[in-house]
């Protein structure tokens, strides 16, 4: 089970991140693009994908763990429960997403 301490810890770990606040909750960035960030709602992280086909793919994959809004409809970000993912995958996830965001 992760935790937004989890996501702390492991977000400022990674190469070049930065966190700061967006939208009122703590953001992470990479060379000045968000790649994370603590949602408003308890325990969901907003995460960086690559595209919303892979976004629905991993929604798919565990619908539990992984869920978008309508605001987020067409954005290539995925809302993550954290609770239903372990620090393994929150680090994995994390830095896949620092790594676009990085490169872009």
């Amino acid at each position: 089970m992760a935790t937004e301490e989890d996501v702390r810890r492991i977000a400022s770990g990674l190469p070049g991140v930065s966190e700061k606040p967006c939208y009122g909750t703590p953001g992470f960035y990479v060379r000045g693009r968000l790649f994370a960030r603590i949602h408003d709602a308890p325990e969901v992280l907003v995460l960086w994908r690559a595209s919303v086909e892979e976004r629905d793919e991993l929604i798919a994959s565990a619908p539990d763990a992984f869920f978008t809004t309508d605001h987020y409809r067409n954005h290539a970000s995925v809302l993550v429960r954290l609770p239903r993912i372990d620090t393994e995958e929150l680090a994995e996830l994390l830095d896949e997403s620092r790594a676009l965001r990085a490169r872009r």
